[in-house]
Formats: structure tokens, sequence, C-alpha cells
């Protein structure tokens, strides 16, 4: 009896819920970084070992960009679902690892020094799976629902956060802080190795979308690097920059402002976890109506007042969260959230769009890896650096507001790619025409 094929909605299931997977692993060393310093790094300087811990975080992001190459090329030469397989298989060992390793305390320097190459490793992999997941999921996609789609997978990738965060809170009431410094820290890292085996059994059992399949018939690149860099160098730029807005407000929500909560505010533990938690869910949460209106009325208008709204509140939103108050940490997280999710809601989808399929995977791969390795890995670096040269606890929020002034101009150079034909990265003025999938 032959198999039934794999139908729209399971490639979305099992794509989304193979992303969530990848980003649980990736986004559970930033929850842990006040454990980390204090474990992996000497303890003479306080400061010294929370810069080295997030350090350690931006050059995994430096990283990126070779696994972009790498699995990039993949993706557009062999096909989606291998490169998404191998991606969470790498990122679920390299998690594992670092729930294993000796401390400090054990070995010296060669703690951080081992540290430092697993989160290379997940760097690696993490520059294939948004892109690949992402395209994956576009080209799946209904013609007129290809927004919404893509918010749902980012959401998923926000989502893990939370979990890890609230994987976290529950360790340390449980077990007490004492022995979750000897050893509970170590159980989120165990588990990402695990659910990274549930990630590799969801993708294993999908398959290419139809419109890759059709794409590689057409027209496969021998080169896809040579032939996005000849072909789609301004959309590569585009990427580059529209993804800073992204990078940089995400990235403060999901890996530094839950340490600035504990170490700059002196906000309990908990009130930080569960404040910065209950932020990402209602920035992942936005993404579904958000993603309609992206669908509706275009990409560009979700980016421009994103832009807008987080060169606006993004001062007020850094003084709610300093306050030293769970409500205002609370507030001024969702102030930050609801811009975040404005820009990422017809950010995402533009930044695959723009590229035809034969490329798609490349393309995207070069220009968001190089953005999140200039803005996003050195964002909790960065807010860490200024908060400490200045001594103003809202330092950071001058940082964003800078990024999302130039992330405003970028949007208006950028073509509206609602009604984009992915074979060809073309726009039709009518959505309609193009036939779903």
């Amino acid at each position: 009896m032959p198999t039934p094929p794999v139908t729209p909605r399971r490639r979305l299931v099992g794509g989304f819920v193979g992303t969530f997977v990848e980003w649980y692993d990736f986004l559970v060393y930033g929850l842990s970084a006040p454990v980390l310093a204090a474990l992996f790094f000497p303890q003479s300087s306080p400061t010294a070992a929370l810069l080295g811990t997030f350090g350690v975080y931006a050059v995994s992001f430096l990283v990126r960009p070779l696994g972009g190459l790498f699995f990039g090329s993949l993706g557009d030469r062999t096909g989606r679902i291998r490169v998404l397989a191998v991606t969470v298989l790498l990122m679920g060992a390299a998690t594992m690892l670092i729930g294993v390793l000796p401390t400090y305390a054990s070995i010296g320097i060669a703690a951080p020094a081992l540290l430092l190459l697993c989160r290379i490793a997940q760097g690696f992999s993490a520059g294939g799976e948004t892109s690949g997941g992402l395209s994956y999921i576009l080209e799946s996609a209904p013609a007129d629902r290809r927004a919404r789609w893509i918010g749902l997978a980012v959401a998923m990738s926000w989502l893990p956060a939370v979990v890890a965060s609230l994987l976290i809170l529950g360790l340390r009431a449980g077990m007490g802080t004492e022995a979750f410094l000897a050893w509970g820290w170590r159980v989120p890292f165990l588990l990402g190795g695990v659910f990274a085996i549930v990630g590799l059994w969801l993708r294993s059992r999908l398959d290419d979308p139809e419109e890759y399949v059709e794409s590689a018939r057409e027209e496969k690149p021998a080169n896809p690097i040579r032939e996005v860099l000849r072909s789609d160098l301004r959309p590569i730029v585009l990427v580059a920059l529209l993804v800073a807005v992204q990078a940089v407000g995400a990235y403060l929500l999901l890996s530094y402002l839950y340490t600035y909560l504990t170490t700059v505010v002196q906000l309990g533990a908990t009130a930080a976890l569960l404040t910065n938690a209950g932020a990402v869910v209602v920035m992942a949460l936005l993404m579904v109506p958000f993603g309609r209106l992206a669908d509706t009325r275009g990409r560009k208008p979700l980016m421009i007042a994103g832009a807008l709204w987080l060169l606006v509140g993004s001062w007020p939103a850094l003084l709610l969260v300093g306050n030293g108050g769970a409500l205002g940490a609370f507030l001024g997280q969702v102030v930050l959230a609801v811009g975040v999710a404005l820009f990422a809601a017809g950010g995402f989808v533009t930044m695959v769009e723009l590229f035809s399929t034969s490329v798609r995977v490349t393309g995207h791969a070069i220009g968001y890896n190089v953005g999140y390795a200039v803005f996003g890995g050195t964002t909790p670096l960065v807010a860490a650096a200024l908060v400490a040269a200045t001594g103003s606890a809202i330092a950071p929020a001058f940082y964003l507001m800078a990024i999302a002034a130039v992330g405003l101009l970028v949007v208006l150079r950028t073509a509206e790619t609602r009604g984009t034909r992915l074979r060809t990265a073309s726009t039709s003025e009518n959505p309609a025409e193009l036939s779903p999938r």
C-alpha cells in the first residue's frame, strides 16, 4: 500500500515542533548565564566572569555565517529535510555535552574553553536551522497564509525560552539553590539532548515541499553560493540590515533581561524568570494576529510600525524594567515584546520571500546569519558593557533605539513582498493570482 503524501499542515506541525526543539537547545544557555558565569569562569571579578559568559555566547553567533554557508548550500542542492535533520542532531549533541562538562573548579581554564567549543557547534547548527526551517514552512504554506505560518514558526522559536525559564524555576524551587548550583543546572542541558532525538524523529517523517521539488526539477544550481552572490547581493544586504532590529530586540528579551534583572536591578530570581517568561509568551501570541495582518495588509506596514514602536518605546520600557518591582519589569518587557512582534510578523516572511526557490536557503542564510552575528549574538555583551561603562541601567535602550532608526530607513527601501511568486521571487499585485499549495 503506497504511503500517503505528507500534507501541508503536517509539514507545518513537523516543521515548527522541530524548530521548538532546536531553539530550546540554543536559548537555554542565555537563561543559564548567571550560573555559567559562576561555575566556568574565575570569580576574582564577577563582572568579568559575566562578560566572559556573554562573550562565549557572542562567539557562537560569529560561527553562524559559516554554518549558514554550509547548510544553506546543502539545503538548496539536496533538499530541506536532510539539512533540518542534521542541524537538530548536531544542536542536541552539543547541548547535552554542556550538561556534562566539568567546571572551572575542576579543570581550570579548560572549562570555559570546552564551553566555547560546544557553543561553536551550536552556532554552526543554528546557522542552517532558521533558514532551512523558514524556507521549508514558506514553501509548504498556502500562498495567502505565508506570513501566518511563518509567524507560528517564529513563535515556536521563542517559546522554548519560556519552557527553559519555567524548568529552571521549578528546579531551583524543588531542590534549593545549593543543589541547583551543584548539579541541577545540568538538567535543562541534558533534556535538550533528549528533545533533539524527538525533533529528529519528527523531521524524519516529513518530505520536501512540492514547491522545492518542482523547482529542483527545473533548476538546481551546482554552486548556490556563487549563484546567489552573483544575482542576489542586494537582497542579502537587505536581510542583514532588516534582521538587526529583530536580533537586538528579541535577544534583549530572550537572553539578556533575565540576567539584567537579577544582577543590575537586584530583582529576585523567581520574579525575574516569571516576568521575562510572561513577556515572551505575549510576544509569541501576538505573532498570530500580526501574521494575519501581514497577509491581508502587507509586510511593510507591520515592519514600519514595529520599528517606530521600538524607537519611541525602548526608553520608557527600560525605565519600567529598572524600577525594581516585578510589575514594572513585566510591563516594560511587554512594551518591548509588542514592538519586536510587530516587526517580526512582517520581517521574517519578507526575508525569505526576497529569494527565489532555487537559492532561497543559501541567500537567506548568508544575510540572516551575518546580521545575527553582528547584531544578535553581541546584544547581551553590548548591553552588559554599556551598563558597566556608563553606570546607567537604561543604556541598552539607546542601543535598541539606534538600531530601530536604521531599520526603519532600510524598511522604506525594501520592496513589499506580499504576493511574491516563490519560484522566481517576482511579485504579483494580486495575491489571489498565486496558486495556493
